[in-house]
């Protein structure tokens, strides 16, 4: 009871405010600069074919007209959630929009797409239009300076969980004992100026693998407590400002320190506000000295949702434990478990198509149906593989070939090792469907024949 009590007592409503504002217009650059960079076409329009996740096989691409439309909703639904304005509907249709157009492509898979689809999913429940909006201002009904705190713990429990998960993935031999991958890539940075020398050391790899463990484990904690939260916040400004310059991982940085934001209480956060815009101090106090004996309470069913929510966050990150083998290698469970830039990986895959009728047979060049992006990821992730053998077995069978049987020459390696062979090769991979389980016919690493 007490616990529950905790839940729904009285905070602030500015944080929420805040963090509204600030995720709207990370989603509303982040869009302009996505068409800006001809992203739209290279992406979405030009590839010939696109690999679909599994259980979304029914969301495919719309023509361009409908793609640039869906995009424009995009820019529209993100500056109507930053403003404020038609709250309610702007956050739904923002986490429709952005999720449905990240489901067209899973060889585009990014960790930080997945959180934003997460907030902006939780943004649908939470009244983050309540202050410092349009909505609030043209109509008094829907001001609230006070909330109940629980709204406030859901973002921050979120944004935790991408920190902690991160951090206990780093926690393997790869990372910590041989520094890998990271004494692969610093060296390729030799040429900055001062930094260039200390990259290429050996002992720096070990030095960014074993901060970039610790601080993903304890930045959470450190941004909760009052003492340390201004020097974590200062670290997570420097951390991702580093790995931002030295990686190429697009707008991770800027959204991790966008979300970390939730953190600061509301005056510090109002505090901040008033320095840059010199506005809404007086209003804001006033309000909030009217309104400080609010009660709130949870409603079982909320509560109830609550849990779910949270216990999906913390267990499936961890499904590839029902997995055999190296997660890093076979990529069982790999997808929404919060691991960011643990591996290099690469791989070879040339497929073989033969008629089982006839006996005919060919090679398939990749290259007539893939991107080079495409091509790169679907090489070394199984689903891919499988996804683009059925693509091929379903286009000869329709010109010509009866019951074609596709099979792979896969090899792949893991952190600069040496490669190894990845899919049986006996295998016809077109007589295989999809599932949940395990695929046996991933090789285990370190089989060479």
């Amino acid at each position: 009871m007490q616990f529950l009590q905790s839940l729904s007592a009285p905070v602030s409503s500015i944080s929420l405010g805040i963090f509204r504002i600030s995720f709207g217009a990370l989603i509303l650059l982040s869009t302009i600069r996505f068409i800006a960079l001809g992203w739209i076409e290279e992406q979405i329009l030009q590839p010939k074919i696109h690999f679909q996740y599994y259980g979304f096989e029914w969301i495919t691409v719309p023509t361009a007209f409908y793609v640039y439309l869906l995009y424009s909703v995009l820019i529209l639904a993100s500056f109507c959630v930053m403003i404020g304005y038609k709250y309610r509907i702007m956050s739904i249709l923002l986490f429709l929009a952005f999720t449905y157009t990240e489901l067209w492509d899973i060889s585009y898979y990014l960790n930080h797409y997945y959180a934003v689809s997460l907030c902006s999913f939780l943004l649908c429940f939470l009244p983050a239009h309540c202050i410092l909006s349009v909505d609030s201002t043209s109509k008094p009904f829907f001001y609230q300076a006070l909330i109940p705190r629980y709204y406030i713990l859901l973002l921050q429990f979120q944004i935790a969980i991408i920190y902690l998960y991160a951090g206990i993935a780093k926690i393997q031999y790869d990372w910590l004992i041989e520094a890998l991958p990271l004494s692969l890539w610093l060296p390729s940075h030799s040429d900055m100026p001062i930094l260039g020398n200390i990259l290429t050391a050996r002992w720096t790899a070990y030095v960014f693998s074993w901060f970039g463990m610790l601080y993903d484990c304890t930045i959470p904690l450190f941004l909760s407590i009052q003492t340390t939260r201004v020097y974590a916040y200062i670290a997570v400004l420097c951390f991702h400002t580093i790995t931002g310059i030295l990686f190429q991982i697009g707008v991770f940085p800027l959204v991790m320190i966008v979300l970390t934001l939730i953190f600061f209480p509301p005056e510090q956060l109002l505090h901040v506000l008033n320095r840059i815009l010199s506005v809404i101090q007086t209003s804001v106090r006033v309000r909030n000295d009217l309104t400080k004996s609010a009660r709130f309470s949870i409603h079982p069913f909320i509560y109830g949702s609550l849990i779910a929510y949270c216990l999906f966050q913390l267990l499936f990150p961890f499904r590839y434990v029902l997995y055999p083998g190296n997660v890093f290698w076979t990529e069982q469970g790999y997808r929404f478990g919060w691991r960011v830039m643990l591996i290099e990986k690469s791989g070879y895959t040339q497929f073989t198509i033969r008629d089982s009728l006839t006996g005919k047979q060919g090679i398939i060049d990749n290259a007539e149906w893939l991107t080079d992006h495409q091509e790169k990821q679907m090489s070394m992730q199984p689903d891919l593989i499988l996804q683009f053998a059925h693509v091929l077995a379903s286009y000869y069978q329709k010109n010509g070939y009866t019951y074609p049987i596709i099979t792979a020459d896969s090899w792949v390696t893991l952190n600069g090792r040496k490669s190894y062979r990845f899919i049986d090769p006996s295998i016809n991979l077109a007589s295989i469907k999809d599932s949940w389980f395990h695929k046996e016919w991933i090789l285990s690493e370190g089989v060479s024949k």
